[in-house]
């Protein structure tokens, strides 16, 4: 009995232990079929050949190349991974391989920091130590997809990243920058995140170094390193994040040379090692990908009982891949002869060689691909990396300390600055010097120094190494600690260094420092961030990935509001290119320099957040007023849905009324009329052959055109109350008239798209006779108030200095007067400026939170408007195949040819145009949201332009052009 229970706990044990498959595909009986297909037709040969990944340098010369060539046919080895050289010549050199190669080669590179790790001519991403002080993970994860996304253009299958190595050792000189960190979830976290970049373009990766080499002095490209700790240490640290990186799919992980008691019980290397590739990788923690060994050719795995038998005892330790041999031919034959000696090699051999081919699967290498090496150094080289690598660098910087505000630097001190270090500092300079007033001050010794800064009370000293490599030297030099020191000592001392932070555990005394930033990397963009922030341009949001002292321990950083948001970065987080989208101020500019419009208000916001928000011009021509982003515009046809629209939407929520039911069921007086049985729908999709609009003005005018006394009085009195426009009344029982006229007006001959402003008409009296209240009123207390809107209203004039109201036309034809917070549209005014198609003014910002509420589809501010099932209805293009592109009550794209979008939409997307010049356009699919808003119409709406030359839409190009793809 007891052995019984002994043997189900450990079957539980390791059913427990086991992870998922990672190297599975999306359609697994396909890739074991492919798999089987292929093993069955390898020799033993080409099985053993499998195992081997040698290095390939695309810089050498045709020996090199050669010598490759004759491991692939002679050999038949598995992958190659390249290193130094160049994207074109290495991308030749992998086609000809792949082209003489019986089973497609898996391409890999140590490509930690992106291809330029190994390539010539590629932008390069920031470090890991320098993503180690990002909180935000989704950027490591971006910047994971994007150095995956380099690999695939270079046919690439499998990248030797994440490092998961915990860098608890200053001194380690292997590591260092290439760790996330000293803090074991945060290394677990950045490799997750960089993990899942990769796989999310398809490409294969490998976490290193198993068990860890963060705590290690010495280098195992050069000597066999100790990892002294005890098990419950390795198991809590250097472990944890492979751990956790295995549990989230991880590919492969890469077996280090390390010297590691406590697991091998021996002194022989991990890599090398049974009990931690087999025994605690796979069997305890229950990894399923792929094993690969660190290079063979590194000292570290060359130990005496080796010599000669490496790579079979890497084989055998549990490792499928075996990297960089350091003699293929010699590793081969012994691994062949002992195939045919020892079932257990034999075995070793066919799980690994199995695992391979269904890694090659899964990299999509079943069918071999040439890769395309035209417009490639472009490829490599996109906007979209440089914004990158800005937003990264923004969001890593660290402030550590700031006493008596020294940042943001004030415009009114005169600053000295020094340039420490060996490396270049210019950008940082010239950025600094502008618009704050800052002398460079040559370094000399110590007390020529003092002197020089003897004028100054504040002094910024910058510290600079080369950004070339993370293995360069970072640490300051004696002098300058020095020096450092006795500036602090008579001088407030602001210290931002362009390293990693352990350099500061040389300065014996930061507290005489009085302000300290870490910006990890000295390269340009880097630079420039730094500048800007410490002049207040921009918030500080990085931590120390590592500690320095007790007092700046890891996670450390004093995170700043600046007044001054880094709007740019902004832009880039949400997947904009700010240089594209400051297009849009030139076009602004122009299209009112052209006469277009006085002035315009634009807004364009993306995933709830408005990234661009801008007004141009003035409030007319003779440029009195400055347009602001406060100021009201008269929203015209917007009106529809900004107001009536969302009143409509909820109703059919309810289940007042559905899109199917006839009119005359939510309007009796329709009964007996040519409208009563016209569905709703149909109606608000603009196919129901009602008339476009009726100029009800005209009636009350006489022949010459002026206004008839028995209408309009110029001032309040009982029979005539209705506000028309300024000292214009119009009678109290004229309204009724002109719902008369709606009822006896004739439809149209035949059935086509037309758009009509006259269901609006309708819809607002079916609001005001079941509610007993106007439609203003409803609209506040229904939509405007629950969403914050204290500028969206019908008749600003009433609440709203004259001066905050941008007039709309020179009125000649019926109020003749200027129009500035009354309603443009006739018909609108003659109902006291409150119209279901036309009345309501905003500003762009108000309009845009409606839009993100239909965007959310009817959820914002904490309120549920309406249920996002019934928002699909109305967004839904119901007559598309009769050629009508419009939505239920929603203006859509165009069908084809030109429309009331770019043309670059989303069919998703939905918004509207408005007479005066306005329009609003939310896409669902990109989550963005494009407002303007002009009086195009002033002084005379027979001005056109903004129309006749789609301005609206080849601005909303602009916006769509500005992102990052």
């Amino acid at each position: 009995m007891w052995i019984r229970f002994s043997i189900l706990f450990l079957l539980g044990q390791l059913l427990m232990a086991q992870q998922p498959d990672p190297l599975f595909s999306k359609i697994p009986q396909l890739q074991q079929k492919w798999v089987d297909s292929v093993f069955n037709t390898l020799s033993v040969d080409q099985k053993i050949g499998q195992l081997f990944t040698p290095m390939v340098f695309s810089r050498k010369d045709t020996t090199h190349y050669h010598e490759i060539k004759t491991l692939i046919e002679k050999y038949h080895i598995g992958g190659i991974i390249f290193s130094q050289g160049g994207p074109v010549k290495q991308t030749q050199w992998l086609n000809a391989f792949q082209s003489i190669s019986k089973v497609p080669l898996l391409i890999s590179m140590d490509a930690e920091w992106g291809v330029a790790m190994r390539l010539d001519s590629v932008v390069a991403f920031p470090w890991n130590m320098t993503l180690g002080a990002i909180k935000d993970n989704a950027v490591v994860e971006k910047i994971g997809t994007r150095m995956a996304e380099q690999e695939r253009e270079l046919g690439v299958h499998m990248s030797y990243a994440p490092v998961l190595d915990i860098n608890t050792n200053p001194k380690n000189p292997i590591i260092g920058n290439r760790s996330f960190g000293e803090n074991p979830k945060r290394v677990a976290e950045k490799g997750i995140a960089l993990m899942r970049g990769h796989h999310k373009a398809g490409i294969l990766t490998s976490g290193k170094h198993f068990p860890g080499h963060g705590d290690t002095s010495n280098d195992s490209h050069k000597t066999l390193p100790t990892v002294g700790f005890d098990q419950i240490r390795l198991d809590t640290t250097e472990l944890y994040p492979f751990k956790k990186v295995i549990e989230q799919g991880l590919s492969s992980v890469m077996t280090a040379h390390l010297n590691v008691p406590a697991l091998t019980q021996s002194n022989v290397p991990t890599s090398l090692s049974h009990e931690v590739v087999t025994r605690l990788l796979k069997d305890k923690i229950g990894f399923n990908g792929l094993a690969i060994t660190d290079a063979l050719n590194m000292k570290g795995a060359q130990t005496d009982g080796s010599k000669g038998n490496m790579d079979l005892m890497a084989l055998m330790a549990g490792n499928d891949i075996l990297l960089i041999s350091d003699d293929i031919p010699s590793g081969f034959d012994n691994i062949k002869a002992a195939y045919h000696e020892t079932p257990e090699v034999k075995e070793r051999v066919e799980e690994s060689v199995k695992k391979i081919l269904k890694a090659k699967f899964k990299a999509g290498i079943s069918q071999i691909q040439r890769i395309d090496t035209r417009d490639l150094y472009r490829r490599l080289n996109t906007r979209k990396d440089s914004l990158l690598i800005e937003e990264a660098f923004a969001k890593s910087i660290t402030l550590l300390k700031n006493t008596d505000a020294f940042i943001p630097l004030n415009t009114g001190i005169r600053y000295a600055h020094i340039k420490l270090g060996d490396a270049g500092a210019s950008n940082f300079e010239s950025h600094l010097k502008n618009g704050i007033e800052i002398e460079s001050i040559a370094v000399g010794t110590v007390s020529e120094t003092l002197k020089s800064l003897k004028p100054f009370k504040k002094v910024i000293i910058s510290y600079h190494r080369s950004n070339r490599s993370p293995f360069l030297l970072q640490s300051f030099m004696p002098e300058e600690i020095e020096l450092i020191q006795s500036i602090a000592k008579k001088h407030q001392v602001l210290l931002d260094i362009f390293v990693n932070p352990y350099p500061l555990m040389d300065l014996e005394d930061l507290a005489s420092l009085s302000a300290l930033v870490v910006s990890y990397q000295n390269s340009p963009i880097s630079q420039e961030i730094s500048a800007k922030l410490l002049k207040g341009q921009g918030s500080f949001r990085g931590v120390l990935p590592v500690g320095i002292s007790t007092v700046y321990h890891e996670g450390t950083g004093i995170f700043t509001k600046s007044s001054e948001e880094n709007l740019r970065i902004k832009q880039i987080e949400q997947g904009f290119d700010p240089d594209k989208l400051a297009q849009v101020d030139l076009f602004a500019q122009q299209v009112i320099d052209s006469a277009m419009t006085p002035g315009m208000q634009l807004l364009v916001a993306r995933k709830g957040s408005v990234l661009y928000q801008k007004s141009f011009g003035h409030h007319t021509y003779d440029k009195k007023i400055k347009v602001e982003n406060h100021h009201l515009y008269d929203l015209a046809s917007l009106t529809k849905i900004t107001a009536t629209l969302p009143l409509i939407i909820r109703e059919v929520d309810r289940g007042s009324f559905s899109l199917e039911s006839p009119l005359v069921d939510l309007i009796p007086y329709l009964e007996g009329s040519n409208k009563a049985n016209l569905e709703i729908k149909a109606v608000l999709s603009h196919y129901a052959k009602i008339v476009p609009w009726i100029p009800f003005y005209r009636a009350t005018l006489n022949k010459d055109g002026d206004k008839q006394k028995r209408f309009y009085r110029g001032k309040r009195r009982n029979r005539f109350d209705i506000t028309v426009a300024d000292q214009v009344y119009l009678r109290s029982n004229y309204p009724p008239k002109m719902r008369k006229e709606i009822i006896e007006s004739p439809l149209l001959d035949s059935l086509y798209y037309r758009y009509s402003d006259i269901p609006f008409y309708l819809f607002k009296d079916y609001f005001e006779d079941k509610y007993n209240s106007d439609l203003s009123t409803l609209a506040e207390q229904f939509l405007f108030a629950p969403l914050g809107l204290k500028r969206t209203v019908f008749n600003p004039w009433k609440f709203y200095p004259k001066q905050e109201i941008v007039p709309s036309e020179i009125d000649d034809y019926f109020r003749n007067q200027e129009l500035r917070g009354y309603v443009h549209d006739m018909g609108a005014a003659m109902l006291g400026g409150v119209g279901g198609h036309a009345g309501l003014f905003s500003n762009a910002e108000e309009v845009f939170k409606i839009m993100q509420m239909y965007l959310q589809k009817g959820r914002a501010n904490g309120h549920q408007f309406f249920s996002s099932a019934t928002f699909n209805l109305f967004n839904d293009c119901l007559y598309c195949d009769q050629g009508n592109r419009r939505g239920v009550g929603f203006d859509k794209p165009q069908l084809e040819g030109e429309g009331p979008t770019c043309g670059c939409v989303s069919g998703k997307s939905f918004g509207h145009m408005g007479f005066t010049g306005t329009y609003a356009w939310a896409d669902p699919e990109q989550e963005l949201i494009f407002v303007f808003l002009s009086n195009r119409t002033y002084p005379s709406m027979t001005n056109n332009l903004l129309g006749e030359k789609n301005i609206r839409t080849r601005m909303q190009a602009l916006v769509y052009k500005a992102l990052i793809h």
